[in-house]
């Protein structure tokens, strides 16, 4: 079975609110025939689009290749939050590389943040790019360390966009029974990420990338010359970029045993027009210390869009409405009868540390995936890190390909049900509140 047609219909977006509120991108042309190209690139997400603007503006002829529609994945799909840091936190950091290396992943983080604001900028990308996120705890102990993080980060990192919250502070922002306070970062944002995926897109075609859509790469031919091949062409390349993430499935076994792909959901629901301050009092984003983090925010048009519950094989399930309402009624408990307009799930890449997996597969073969939730600024960064290191400046490229990134137990026929026992185990820590 394959993740990029078995919950969606080809070459469609799925109904989420996202869809239905960005302004549409005309149809890229399917690839059928034969050509070259300096660098193919497959995978229409955050990090291909990304790779082939910059690519493009130093020079390189260009070839994107999208299965479905551009930012048909996780790229249109996620929670719109763009973070500090990187997933793992600087304290992890810090235990699992040392402390200089760490401040290097804290400036790369930063960078990242500023590039999408860049380009977003540059581009004029309407995407509803906001400032501020809170990370909001439940217990005594996750509120603590968030109030503790919020001041090593100003005290190590020199970061003092982010400061800690009190119970009271938190409640309010954020008006939920469930939360006890945390910390406000007001240098993070959040953004609408179909618009900018498609923002992203149009401006790599204008630079002169070819993009195709509905074009399914389905073998791979390693050689001095990379031979990639659809169903209905093939493309000769210099250099292949893949970028398809949750969705590259087996095209490369070695990126397949570290990176493992699940499902997330998100509803929106109708417009609470007034009672929205119930939800939030400012137009913030919010992340909780849950293991399967519920996260949120409100559209501009007064929906909460509530992100929550994970699943860990193919299929979406049935329901994803209700899937969402339960962790969504559990933070709100008066939006038990709300109506939800809209419900949809994604598939995103994980790695067993939880930051992204970067790596040089062939010698002329660069992959990027594995961004556990913290995909927007990282696949951003990592689609130009990749085209620096296509150039010969590979520094950036070389310090996130240093992580060490193990495969997943059983990597193969096993390693989906020992992901779900594990996980399992977590999501009931939640419930138990250990």
């Amino acid at each position: 079975m394959n993740l990029l047609f078995s919950n969606d219909k080809r070459g469609e977006y799925p109904d989420s609110w996202y869809a239905h509120d960005a302004t549409p991108l005309a149809s890229f042309e399917q690839f059928r025939g034969e050509t070259s190209a300096d660098v193919c690139i497959v995978g229409g997400g955050y990090t291909g689009l990304s790779a082939a603007l910059h690519l493009v503006e130093l020079g390189y002829d260009v070839v994107l290749l999208e299965a479905h529609r551009v930012g048909f994945g996780a790229s249109g799909r996620n929670g719109g939050q763009l973070g500090s840091g990187q997933r793992m936190d600087q304290d992890g950091l810090e235990n699992l590389m040392g402390k200089d290396v760490a401040h290097k992943f804290w400036d790369m983080a930063e960078d990242a943040k500023r590039l999408v604001k860049s380009l977003i900028a540059h581009h004029n990308i309407d995407c509803n790019l906001k400032p501020g996120i809170a990370d909001l705890g439940f217990g005594k102990r996750d509120v603590a360390e968030l109030q503790d993080y919020s001041k090593k980060l100003k005290d190590d990192y020199g970061y003092a966009d982010a400061s800690p919250l009190s119970k009271d502070e938190a409640q309010a922002l954020c008006p939920s029974p469930a939360y006890n306070g945390g910390m406000m970062d007001w240098g993070a944002a959040h953004l609408q990420p179909l618009s900018f995926a498609l923002g992203l897109a149009k401006a790599a075609s204008s630079a002169g990338a070819r993009i195709f859509e509905n074009a399914h790469v389905h073998y791979i031919k390693e050689g001095a010359k990379v031979l990639v091949q659809t169903d209905q062409g093939r493309i000769k390349a210099d250099h292949l970029i893949l970028a398809g993430n949750g969705y590259l499935g087996n095209l490369n076994r070695k990126v397949a045993a570290r990176v493992m792909p699940i499902n997330n959901f998100i509803a929106a629901t109708e417009p609470l027009d007034d009672d929205a301050v119930k939800v939030l009092t400012k137009d913030i984003a919010v992340a909780d210390t849950k293991f399967v983090v519920n996260y949120f925010r409100l559209s501009h048009d007064k929906r909460l869009l509530f992100g929550g519950g994970e699943s860990y094989g193919y299929r979406f399930p049935s329901d994803i409405a209700a899937k969402v309402r339960k962790p969504m009624t559990e933070i709100f408990p008066h939006l038990r009868n709300v109506k939800i307009d809209y419900a949809w799930g994604g598939t995103l890449g994980i790695t067993m540390k939880r930051m992204p997996y970067l790596a040089r597969v062939a010698p002329n073969i660069l992959s990027a995936s594995g961004y556990s939730g913290h995909g927007v600024g990282n696949a951003v960064q990592a689609g130009k890190l990749m085209a620096d290191a296509i150039q010969g400046q590979d520094t950036g490229f070389n310090t996130m390909a240093s992580i060490p990134t193990p495969s997943f137990p059983g990597a193969g026929a096993f390693r989906t049900p020992l992901l779900t026992l594990a996980m399992s185990y977590y999501a009931l820590r939640d419930r138990l509140g250990v």
